[in-house]
């Protein structure tokens, strides 16, 4: 019975530890099969199969005549004319499936973005936290007011090219926490995480444009009148083990999704 459990715990231990390693892989597959197969179905209802059809087989018989022709100047010539057509035609019947997706899938990958695209801090880690001012005067009067748990480590580094003030901070333990960054009477708010595992997570907090905040920044905007322009965090990035590669979860998803469809596409024998 010892026997059993001394050898059992171990194993245990090793699949768990394994299985959360790879769990931002785990979710980035099932992620992109699921996006794969819904890509390919609206392809298919949105597109003119006949036509993407007879396009494709054109492109193939322009092709074959180089190789069959490859001799004869005039008929090459044709053919490459032939074939940049072909593809033209092609890429315009496929131009309608890709604006019923391409909004959706921008707005999925940013949010997804939030999550998979950089590491929570740790207890114990030294990060920075970075304030951009409205202009150089103010960088004497940022500061900054931390709460319990987290502790600055080094006096407040200046930096006037960039109108930027920066702290170096520690964490003593994992939290939901919010800085405060005072300048001009004025205090702004920004969130740090420190935890394990995946956290939906805000690198910066702005002061700017509606798309520029939705693309980079999970925080509501800073106020037009803020003197300070934005407060950084600095947060690691992921990369995720896959296939025996370090890969950015979007490069992963995105090469995933492709091979997804073209599965999917075979199976439901939709033209792509």
């Amino acid at each position: 019975m010892l026997h059993t459990l001394a050898t059992t715990v171990p194993s245990l231990r090793a699949a768990m530890g394994f299985l959360s390693f790879n769990v931002p892989a785990l979710i980035v597959s099932l992620i992109s099969l699921v996006i794969g197969l819904l890509m390919v179905m609206v392809f298919g209802y949105t597109s003119d199969q006949k036509a993407i059809h007879i396009a494709k087989e054109h492109l193939k018989a322009h092709l074959l005549a180089l190789r069959l022709f490859q001799d004869q100047i005039p008929v090459v010539m044709r053919s490459y004319g032939r074939i940049l057509l072909a593809t033209g035609r092609y890429l315009r019947l496929a131009f309608k499936p890709l604006l019923f997706v391409i909004l959706p899938l921008t707005i999925l990958v940013v949010q997804l973005d939030r999550y998979l695209g950089s590491i929570p801090l740790e207890p114990g880690q030294p990060f920075l936290v970075k304030a951009r001012v409205a202009n150089p005067e103010l960088l004497n009067e940022a500061s900054l007011q931390l709460p319990s748990g987290l502790a600055t480590t080094s006096p407040a580094v200046h930096v006037p090219a960039t109108n930027e003030v920066a702290w170096r901070v520690v964490a003593e333990k994992d939290g939901d926490y919010e800085v405060n960054v005072q300048a001009s009477d004025q205090t702004l708010v920004k969130r740090v995480v420190v935890a394990s595992g995946l956290a939906r997570l805000s690198p910066v907090r702005l002061r700017g444009q509606f798309w520029e905040r939705m693309l980079v920044s999970g925080e509501p905007a800073l106020p037009e009148n803020s003197p300070i322009q934005a407060i950084e965090v600095q947060y690691s990035s992921r990369n995720i083990a896959f296939a025996g590669l370090e890969w950015n979860w979007i490069w992963l998803f995105f090469v995933l999704s492709m091979v997804a469809g073209f599965l999917f596409k075979s199976v439901l024998g939709i033209e792509i």
